[in-house]
């Protein structure tokens, strides 16, 4: 098959174009150290403090390489890790609020890949929203993005 007509081609191929707009634009905006991983961390710490133990389960990790991202989020100023008052035996991980602030940026940066891409759209911004959408429902990704159970790639 043509690459040009592979659907999931043309949808990485979307995503990672659109991957580097975002990441270019955080780094212009003091953040040029983002990983995608610590995107999915981010997901469960909106929610409030995690032990590293449940933040491994929820990415599909182990608690050592949860405990290696989280540390390397720690070295970056993204979170932080604090006692548990509920068990002072338990340190939990938190964002820091160079971490809330890298969320705002990715915020940001995402509205203005979106604003892009449907100017580029036109028209035509509406159905071809509706068919990814539709898309994404279908292979499940939709349903795994919505419940914050996408997980990094390994």
């Amino acid at each position: 098959m043509n690459p040009e007509n592979d659907l999931v081609l043309l949808l990485t191929a979307l995503s990672a174009g659109v991957d580097r707009q975002v990441r270019a634009a955080l780094a212009d905006r003091g953040f040029p150290d983002v990983r995608d991983s610590h995107g999915f961390v981010f997901q469960h710490l909106l929610l409030g403090p995690a032990r590293v133990s449940d933040l491994a389960v929820k990415l599909g990790m182990s608690p050592q390489g949860a405990s290696k991202l989280t540390a390397e989020m720690e070295r970056a100023g993204y979170v932080r890790r604090v006692t548990d008052q509920a068990d002072q035996r338990n340190r939990l991980v938190e964002l820091a609020d160079r971490g809330r602030e890298l969320i705002e940026a990715g915020r940001r940066a995402r509205a203005e890949v979106n604003a892009d891409l449907r100017a580029a759209l036109g028209e035509s911004a509406g159905p071809f929203e509706a068919a990814l959408r539709a898309l994404a429902e279908r292979s499940g990704g939709l349903t795994e993005l919505l419940s914050r159970r996408l997980r990094p790639r390994t």
